[in-house]
């Protein structure tokens, strides 16, 4: 099974591609995170998308889709996969469907004040590279697992969380009306503890309850 999950910043994407695949031995593709090993190892590409990422704005189609098209053929878990930030436009969605088959599209919804709530209180670990949420933590500034340093990420701050919302909501919600017209779509109420979230997402799959 081959999905894509959309969604706003910060509505918990990755966060359930991660259980999800998992679970039904998937591999989880997330572009950002293929842009930010690419950062950084400071390639060209890296150094290149750094400049969009940071504005809030989003990578050039040429960058993304060339980077996913080359990445596909080295998929080897058997339940298929994931693709967790691709596409982010129609034009994108085209060019996927040329050189990919996708099973379903899972859309993530979640109001913008909540979205900006979320990602300002959101800190990463400088040593393991995880996420967590202040309102989780009981030290703020060490990470739980490894006791590494917790730092906010350039693009959490709120102005350019409220940018990159403004750009979510005129280049990629589009790609809802896409997949709802082409009969992919699937939507999920994403406002609510992470349990309640993967639950919703595992009945709009059509998964059995008994895990």
């Amino acid at each position: 099974m081959n999905l894509i999950f959309l969604g706003p910043p910060g509505a918990g994407k990755g966060t359930h591609a991660t259980r999800l695949a998992t679970e039904l031995d998937m591999e989880e593709i997330s572009t950002g995170d293929l842009f930010r090993a690419e950062i950084r190892a400071q390639t060209p590409l890296g150094v290149e998308a750094q400049r969009y990422i940071e504005r809030g704005e989003l990578v050039p189609d040429r960058i993304t889709i060339d980077m996913v098209r080359a990445y596909l053929p080295k998929v080897q878990a058997t339940g298929g996969y994931i693709l967790d930030g691709f596409p982010r436009t129609v034009e994108q969605a085209k060019a996927l469907h040329s050189f990919a088959h996708i099973d379903g599209v899972v859309s993530f919804e979640l109001p913008d004040a909540v979205i900006v709530d979320r990602l300002t209180a959101r800190r990463i670990c400088a040593n393991c590279g995880k996420i967590h949420n202040l309102a989780q933590l009981d030290d703020p500034s060490a990470c739980p697992d490894c006791g590494g340093q917790l730092v906010t990420r350039k693009d959490d701050n709120e102005a350019t969380v409220r940018r990159r919302l403004e750009v979510y909501h005129q280049d990629t919600e589009p790609l809802v009306t896409y997949y709802r017209n082409s009969g992919l779509l699937r939507s999920v109420d994403s406002d609510g503890p992470v349990e309640q979230t993967y639950s919703r997402l595992r009945n709009v799959l059509g998964l059995s309850d008994n895990r």
